[in-house]
């Protein structure tokens, strides 16, 4: 009688520790921890009203949706026009191209979009047709913040914007989360003419680095070099995507990303001819 009541003690004993470990679990493990997995699609630089690259973002738009992968959404990370946002005609073509995709679309502006030589102009037009210079999203616990950082990175101002601050803020929401950084232009030196060049003002990038070092940055996702290329800026990887445009001879593309467990990964698919 005794062993079996003991039995029974040690029983129930056993089943309320694995209750009170899973519960605790539960309450304290963070919103993208462990067992965390989801895909995105990154396309960058397609440069409408220029060349064939309305046809090939079409195309691409198509093979996007065929995707045999549930998609969170898809981020452009900007140059989305050819130096004519003002173009009522080539604007409306290209953002109906892009509405045909099935995932939620976010996009963020890139030197051809907003022009230095004509900020006001071509800022109010992004604003006004495509929306604010930066955004936030959340996808299963993940924070996706689309930085516009041309300013910074080229030491131009634009009107009520200031780019480390909108960052900093942006960031600052996202405590205790994974944050993914989009923007156009990587932090670091472009290789041009088999020769580095400079792509951000040093102090740009550092100030920039101090950001991401302060907070849970997982990856940073660019554009604008038409090349496929991995670097690091504070630690962080920053992923260089290829471009949907044809400049250089290019074949069109996009990037699949994996998010799984606070790591990212991805492949670069290729225009199907």
């Amino acid at each position: 009688m005794k062993y079996r009541l003991k039995r029974a003690l040690l029983c129930a004993l056993a089943l309320w520790l694995t209750a009170a470990l899973l519960l605790g679990a539960e309450a304290g493990a963070p919103n993208a921890g462990a067992g965390t997995r989801f895909y995105f699609v990154q396309i960058t630089d397609t440069h409408f009203g220029d060349r064939d690259h309305l046809e090939r973002t079409r195309r691409l738009v198509e093979q996007i949706n065929r995707l045999p992968y549930e998609i969170v959404c898809v981020v452009h990370t900007g140059d989305i026009f050819a130096d004519n946002i003002t173009d009522a005609g080539v604007r409306d073509a290209g953002l109906g191209v892009l509405g045909r995709l099935k995932a939620p679309l976010h996009l963020l502006p890139g030197n051809h979009d907003i022009l230095e030589k004509d900020i006001e102009t071509t800022a109010a037009a992004y604003t006004r047709h495509i929306g604010p210079l930066s955004r936030q999203a959340e996808y299963h616990g993940v924070v996706f913040i689309l930085a516009y950082t041309e300013p910074l990175a080229m030491g131009f101002a634009v009107n009520g914007y200031d780019t480390l601050r909108e960052l900093e803020s942006a960031l600052k929401r996202s405590v205790g989360k994974p944050v993914l950084l989009f923007h156009h232009r990587p932090a670091v030196d472009d290789y041009y003419e088999f020769a580095g060049s400079p792509a951000w003002n040093p102090a740009a990038r550092a100030a920039l680095e101090e950001r991401l070092a302060a907070y849970d940055v997982k990856a940073v996702i660019t554009g604008h070099f038409h090349r496929d290329e991995l670097h690091w800026v504070g630690g962080r990887p920053v992923f260089a995507a290829p471009p949907v445009a044809g400049y250089w001879g290019r074949q069109a593309s996009f990037r699949l990303y994996e998010y799984r467990d606070g790591q990212l990964s991805y492949r670069t698919v290729y225009l199907r001819e």
